[in-house]
């Protein structure tokens, strides 16, 4: 739908406050004051444009908004000195850190994603100008990176459920992205970023065309923009300095088999040549010196390696920090180009297009392969590289002969790294007019395409080490010098022919197409006392398929430290009717200026999971001009996607840390799982589950995360949600310039979703099989989650099944808030000599009352409120408040982004034992505006003003979680705006 807006001066622009009727919160004016795009009232009129009304089929009068609607200004996305719109976005209380810069290492994808209330990215819908964007992964993801920001003209958010008016996938609520609109003339926009440590610099440019044509009958608009963002690695921060102490290390290690250990006798023997004379157990893992005597990788004993440049003891154990290797911003580079266009073919009739074609590439890296996930090489005693005293450890064994494990850094390869690479189209054509006067219709069809290719750089192939490893002579008739993996200063010498040997590049490629056809008509029926009643009508077909060949190694689980996926193809056709209908009921009354319901329902019909049906009902009452109450009820629903339906089992990572600060491998001797009052039990149920009886007592896991195995259900049926939202809108009334207009807004939302489509999360497998948190309290190993853990022949945890199943329920509810003030300088008696000068302060907060997890039907509730692990941080209290200056010639404002404290996960996972929890985290931000001219605008900022620093999150892998909180410190920019 569209709809006619009056547009004042800019002034008077700048001084209006939120519409109570299209606000609960404003984010533009918390990213910066002047920015805010409002939804006004009919006043004094320079320019008629047309707009896009999000949240409604209808044109209800005065654009009322029975959901709230927090509506964000491109201004305000510049100002807040992001090249990314997911960052500035994700300041907001509503929004909760999903894809961003720091997400997606280990390949997975680089894409920026946008999740309200923490419901997850593929629980809201994200679109442009209220039309579906592509596709960018299975799970029903838009990357937000696909979008050039030179068309963004603003950002509609809608929290709270919207199925029945945008269909499946809107339980949480919707982010639609609404173009700039057409005009005469080129605009250009420049800004370039820089960090103080001068090692992150970013930059964006972008031109856009503008002309009518054929007497103003049609317009169009092209666009051309590019964005380029550097990556930055943890070895740039010291805060990652000893970070994820890995214990695979550069140096190697035997690892003892408990099946066929060696002899205390020959490890003494060995020892005392050293001059150790304490005992060295048999099962504990053994390093190699450069010199070829060995040492003892928990306990340093004999350890004659380096501590610095990637190397440490921490607390007395020989470790590889992994936070230095990790790329912890991915790096970006995306260039676009948009098209549009609309041509008025007959009176009352408009054609109209656009096109869409994005190139981008991210860049993510996860530091050096190792030697783990999946089957694992081993190291033949005909090996020659073997050292001596290793040889004589080797001969004590039980079978002497046999091949050992080995666990190992490859750190005379490059790091592994991958480039993503997405080439998105969209083209989309329609029809729109006028019938009857007052009715409207569109008819509206378009096709996109995903292409996603993935090249894994430095991918070392296993079956190529292990040819290495079994040859006679070490590799060296395969490759030149062999491949020997004992001592640093070996496995730093790998020839270049030898690198090419056991390395590749593994390209995968992935495809996902969608096409859309959507017929609507509204309009009003007939006239009633209070005004229109009027209906809108919709049906549409959409397709979406999938296709994903993966390199054959990858698919084979041969390559190192990559967990693989095998190929797969699949397809959802639905199609849709919904409809639609406002009724005024009174107007102008006394204690009823207002008061009109609503409803609307929507019957979707799809070739995997069968019908669903949606529907709303909504009521708005404006007692007096200054206060508005709205409320809405509805039940949306989100069929499963295609990756919950079709995936193939799919590799994944399950990080669980580094016990006792962690949970960690449960049956790990440091874990508080092992330590704690249910010690006993777990020893035994680690023994009921394969670890051996010989090593339980000196049991350790080697590092920080198992591999997890996802996998696709054809038997999943849809997720259904209630949601509630009730709120208010006061203006303040009166004359004063010191509160007058003033508006307050406070709306309280409810969301409870049924039947939840998810894996079982890792940790959460691992707590209720090993019964921390009261789920086994037999502590049997016939427990449903402990069967979806398996354990290899030495006892080590190898993989955590995670298939998709209709579990148990989300449910969250909370509470909004912003206060809007504004008073002209002139008015308040501080006369500047600029009419348009004005002060402000605008808060914002978001409090959450609960956040509630059932993980299976019938299994009691948990809270996760407050609390923060790695990719969701849930404070109870977020906000953001500006204050600031600002006139049509000249803005500076103060940002505050405040966090609150929150616990660690574990207080809710292992509430008996759990890690230290989070401080409060501020951040202030600092940014101006000047207009130069009439054409040229300059405008300039500091973000994370005081340099703070980054928090520990106890149970993320990289002690931070970096979705959430600044790695990058004190910032600066400036970008120009030029309009010719």
């Amino acid at each position: 739908m569209k709809m006619i807006k009056t547009r004042p001066p800019v002034h008077d622009r700048l001084r209006q406050t939120a519409s109570p009727l299209a606000l609960s919160l404003a984010a533009g004016m918390m990213l910066a004051g002047p920015a805010l795009a409002q939804q006004a009232d009919a006043g004094k009129t320079e320019l008629i444009e047309e707009i896009v009304v999000t949240g409604s089929l209808i044109q209800r009068p005065n654009n009322v908004a029975v959901s709230p609607i927090t509506t964000v200004s491109t201004e305000s996305i510049k100002e807040s000195g992001q090249v990314e719109v997911e960052a500035a976005l994700n300041q907001l209380p509503s929004f909760t850190a999903a894809g961003t810069a720091s997400t997606g290492g280990q390949g997975g994808g680089g894409r920026a994603s946008l999740n309200l209330r923490g419901l997850g990215s593929n629980r809201n819908l994200v679109l442009l100008n209220g039309k579906r964007l592509p596709l960018s992964d299975i799970n029903g993801n838009v990357d937000i990176n696909i979008l050039p920001e030179a068309i963004i003209g603003s950002v509609d958010v809608i929290t709270g459920g919207a199925s029945a008016i945008y269909g499946s996938d809107a339980m949480s609520g919707v982010v639609n992205f609404k173009t700039i609109q057409p005009f005469d003339g080129v605009r250009a926009d420049v800004q370039f970023g820089q960090d103080e440590r001068g090692d992150v610099f970013k930059k964006s440019a972008s031109v856009t065309l503008g002309s009518a044509f054929a007497e103003d009958k049609g317009h169009m608009m092209l666009t051309a923009s590019y964005t380029d963002r550097p990556g930055l690695q943890g070895s740039k921060r010291s805060f990652f300095e000893f970070v994820t102490p890995s214990s695979f290390i550069g140096t190697g290690t035997y690892v003892p088999n408990a099946a066929n250990l060696p002899t205390q006798a020959a490890i003494n023997s060995v020892f005392a040549k050293y001059g150790v004379t304490s005992t060295v157990g048999r099962t504990l893992n053994l390093g190699f010196n450069n010199d070829g005597s060995l040492f003892v990788q928990t306990g340093a004993l004999n350890y004659k390696g380096p501590t610095d440049n990637g190397y440490a003891i921490i607390a007395g154990n020989v470790r590889m920090p992994v936070g230095q290797q990790v790329q912890f911003q991915n790096s970006l580079e995306r260039k676009t180009a948009f098209g549009s266009f609309d041509y008025e073919v007959a009176e009352g009739v408009t054609a109209y297009g656009q096109f869409m074609y994005v190139d981008s590439v991210v860049n993510t890296e996860s530091g050096g392969s190792l030697t783990q996930i999946g089957n694992l090489t081993t190291i033949p005693t005909t090996n020659p590289f073997i050292p001596a005293d290793l040889r004589t450890i080797l001969a004590s064994r039980p079978n002497p002969n046999a091949p050992f494990t080995w666990n190992g850094r490859y750190v005379g390869i490059a790091d592994k790294n991958w480039d993503e690479q997405y080439k998105v189209s969209q083209f989309a054509l329609g029809l729109k007019g006028d019938l009857a006067g007052s009715w409207k219709w569109d008819l509206y069809s378009s096709y996109d395409e995903s292409l996603h290719d993935q090249a894994l750089y430095n991918a070392v192939v296993k079956s190529k080490v292990q040819s290495l490893l079994n040859a006679a002579d070490g590799g060296n008739s395969l490759c030149a010098g062999g491949f020997n993996p004992f001592g640093i200063s070996n496995s730093t010498r790998i020839s270049d022919a030898c690198k090419t040997y056991m390395t590749k590049t593994a390209l995968s490629t992935e495809k996902l197409t969608q096409t859309q056809v959507q017929g609507q008509l509204s309009g009003p029926v007939v006239e009633l006392p209070a005004g229109p009643l009027q209906v809108a009508l919709l049906t549409s077909y959409r397709r979406n398929t999938y296709r994903f060949t993966p390199d054959s190694d990858l698919a084979a689980q041969n390559i190192e430290a990559v967990t693989g996926s095998a190929s797969a193809r699949g397809n959802i056709n639905l199609k849709e009717i919904a409809g639609q209908v406002d009724i005024p009921l009174i107007s102008g009354a006394e204690f009823a200026e207002e008061l009109a319901i609503g409803a609307a329902a929507r019957y979707s019909d799809y070739s995997t999971t069968g019908s669903v049906k949606s529907y709303e009902g909504d009521m708005r009452w404006k007692p007096v001009d200054a206060l508005m109450l709205r409320g809405s009820y509805q039940r949306a629903v989100r069929a499963p996607n295609i990756g919950e339906l079709f995936s193939p089992p799919t590799g994944t990572q399950v990080q669980f840390g580094t016990p006792p600060a962690s949970v960690g491998d449960p049956c790990d001797v440091r874990s508080i799982a092992r330590t704690g009052t249910g010690g006993a039990q777990v020893r035994a149920l680690c023994i009921a589950q394969g670890v051996p009886a010989n090593v339980i007592d000196t049991y350790t896991f080697p590092t920080t995360a198992t591999g997890g195995t996802i996998r696709g259900n054809l038997g999943l049926t849809p997720e259904k949600a209630d949601t509630f939202n009730i709120g208010t809108v006061l203006t303040v009334p009166g004359d004063s310039p010191w509160y007058g207009g003033t508006t307050i807004s406070v709306d309280y939302y409810n969301i409870k979703i049924k039947e939840v489509i998810s894996g079982v999360p890792g940790l959460t497998t691992l707590s209720k099989c090993y019964n921390l948190d009261g789920s086994n309290p037999t502590y049997a190993a016939t427990n449903e989650f402990c069967q979806l853990l398996t354990r290899d022949a030495q006892g080590q945890l190898q993989d955590v099944s995670l298939p998709f199943l209709n579990l148990g329920g989300l449910e969250t509810d909370g509470i909004d808030v912003q206060i809007n003030w504004s008073a002209s300088l002139s008015d308040i008696g501080a006369d500047v000599g600029d009419p348009s000068a004005e002060i402000y302060v605008t808060p914002v907060i978001g409090w959450v009352n609960h956040y509630n997890i059932q993980t299976l039907p019938g299994s009691a509730f948990q809270d996760y409120v407050n609390t923060s692990t790695l990719g969701r941080a849930l404070p109870r209290w977020k906000a953001l408040t500006t204050v600031g200056y600002r006139s049509d010639l000249f803005g500076v404002g103060l940002r505050w982004r405040y966090q609150g404290a929150m616990d660690d996960v574990t207080a809710v996972t292992t509430p008996t034992n759990p890690s230290r929890g989070v401080p409060a985290y501020n951040l202030f931000d600092l940014f101006g505006n000047v207009r130069v001219n009439e054409s040229i605008e300059l405008r300039a900022g500091v973000t994370n003003l005081f340099d703070r620093g980054l928090p520990i999150v106890a149970s993320s892998q990289n002690s931070t979680d970096v979705a959430v909180y600044d790695a990058v410190g004190r910032s600066y920019y400036v970008g120009l705006r030029a309009k010719f």
